[in-house]
């Protein structure tokens, strides 16, 4: 991923609108990673596609301002960092209001719940509520998966318009993470129509073996969808088709609910 943004970045060109040195400072932060937590100046430049010296003037400055750590040699983001992702959180009332409707969803259907936006063929989870691990990854708030295997990916894809949609499923990384993955694009562009159609999306083991999960769309007072709500289980211990047949209206029910409450609290 991080050889896929430098890439990006070397096509930009400096100007009015787009600041160099910033763009590559946030190269920097994206860098480090759980595979990657601490990393020498060489790595960091490695990873974030800069030179030495460049690498080393921006974690410098990064340090200078208290995100980043080092003991001379290896260096790592510090807590500090979190103030970027919360005040993103903090700007957007949607979170503080979904919580406690997703708490009363995990309490009913006895699965985890998440909240995901869409960010370029990534889904980011804003939010959630787990009840027991069920993925071999450990998912938390920033986590980052692919768009076009997961449930909350394809109902955020389904709002596109179709010539963006098309080109956001050719630009992914459409590697099959199970037997059971779909990477064709028409055939994924068939199953995303269908959860715009219906309203919701089912994905049956397609990120992981053994995981099921259904989403549902969360909508501002225009209609535009904002993010998606899901809730995820293990195979083994409820089939897609009881997901489906137990556990669909509640989880439609929550995503009303916080769409009706993000509306009143934007209109206050």
């Amino acid at each position: 991923m991080a050889n896929t943004a430098s890439a990006r970045i070397a096509n930009l060109r400096p100007g009015d609108g787009y600041v160099q040195s910033f763009a590559r400072g946030l190269e920097v932060i994206r860098s480090f990673s759980a595979s990657a937590p601490s990393q020498t100046l060489s790595e960091v430049a490695a990873r974030s596609g800069l030179s030495r010296a460049g690498a080393r003037r921006i974690l410098l400055t990064l340090e200078a301002l208290g995100y980043v750590r080092s003991d001379g040699k290896w260096f790592s983001l510090s807590p500090r960092i979190l103030d970027l992702g919360f005040s993103y959180l903090s700007s957007m009332p949607i979170w503080n209001l979904a919580e406690p409707f997703m708490e009363e969803l995990v309490a009913q259907v006895h699965e985890s719940c998440s909240a995901a936006v869409l960010d370029g063929t990534d889904i980011v989870y804003v939010m959630r509520v787990p009840t027991r691990k069920i993925m071999s990854i450990s998912l938390g708030v920033g986590s980052r998966l692919p768009a076009y295997c997961t449930s909350m990916g394809r109902m955020l894809l389904s709002a596109l318009p179709q010539d963006e949609l098309l080109a956001c499923l050719e630009a992914s990384e459409r590697t099959p993470r199970t037997r059971h993955t779909v990477t064709e694009v028409p055939e994924l562009a068939s199953r995303i129509a269908q959860a715009r159609r219906q309203g919701w999306s089912l994905v049956n083991q397609e990120l992981e073996e053994g995981l099921v999960s259904l989403a549902a769309p969360i909508v501002n007072r225009t209609g535009q969808m904002v993010a998606a709500l899901n809730i995820s289980g293990q195979a083994n211990r409820t089939s897609a088709r009881v997901m489906q047949d137990t556990m669909l209206e509640p989880l439609l029910e929550a995503a009303r609910t916080i769409s009706q409450r993000l509306d009143g609290a934007v209109g206050r």
